[in-house]
């Protein structure tokens, strides 16, 4: 090996602490730990995770690629602001992609995945009782990434987990004080039943419900106190001529 050449385990390593440091950070903006529009320095946000300012440079740039942060040239890295206005638009366009997303999946996933799909809301579930949020909110992302994969469609799979992954979730830690969050982990249990029986719209429903309640979450936790009114978005059944589904 020449001395230009890194170990395969070492990058491994390299990989695994990017990733670690990115779901951490990831997570602190999503419940609001890291303040919007506020600018952070990567040495500043590298000390209390124990880290270099190196990881926290390569996950901050994965983060900006995902819209959560914007980089300020020899300063750092600014958090990005979301207006309830903001919300309702994400909750609009998450609700008329994933939801009928979902529904057209039922029926083809085949028998033998649905149980590592219970086990990944069963994680989901422990996390919520738990409060172990960081895991909670990766496992989130990752079973509805699994479900939307089977769409067969990789630009929606990825557009609809960066859509979630930008909503704000401000409220999740009074949740888990309440023991309320885990009500929500149940709807991935929920979700799962009404497709393994092979029920297309109780699946829709559940989803537009599930996106609805994610983003009420966020809009209990504004500043302001005051709550949001997230009405779950009613998309129209379209027919065929002959008054069939497509």
């Amino acid at each position: 090996m020449s001395d230009q050449q890194i170990p395969l385990s070492s990058i491994h390593q390299l990989q695994s602490l990017r990733s670690t440091v990115t779901e951490a950070l990831r997570t602190a903006i999503i419940v609001g730990d890291l303040e919007e529009g506020k600018l952070y320095s990567a040495p500043a946000l590298a000390e209390p995770l124990g880290v270099s300012a190196t990881p926290v440079r390569e996950a901050m740039m994965d983060l900006t690629n995902e819209g959560l942060v914007i980089p300020v040239k020899n300063k750092g890295f600014r958090i990005t602001e979301m207006t309830p206005s903001d919300l309702r638009e994400i909750t609009t366009v998450r609700q008329l992609l994933e939801a009928p997303a979902t529904r057209a999946v039922v029926g083809h996933i085949p028998d033998h995945e649905f149980p590592a799909l219970y086990r990944k809301a069963e994680q989901i579930t422990a996390a919520a009782e738990e409060g172990d949020l960081r895991t909670y909110l990766a496992e989130d992302r990752a079973f509805h990434a699994a479900i939307l994969q089977h769409t067969g469609n990789e630009r929606l799979t990825r557009l609809c987990t960066r859509l979630r992954g930008q909503t704000r979730l401000k409220a999740l830690r009074t949740l888990v004080d309440q023991g309320t969050l885990t009500d929500s982990a149940q709807e991935h249990v929920e979700l799962l039943d009404c497709m393994k029986a092979g029920d297309a719209e109780g699946a829709y429903q559940v989803t537009l419900r599930h996106i609805g309640h994610a983003s009420a979450l966020w809009a209990e936790g504004a500043e302001t106190g005051n709550t949001i009114e997230i009405t779950p978005l009613l998309i129209p059944t379209v027919r065929s001529a002959d008054g069939e589904l497509p």
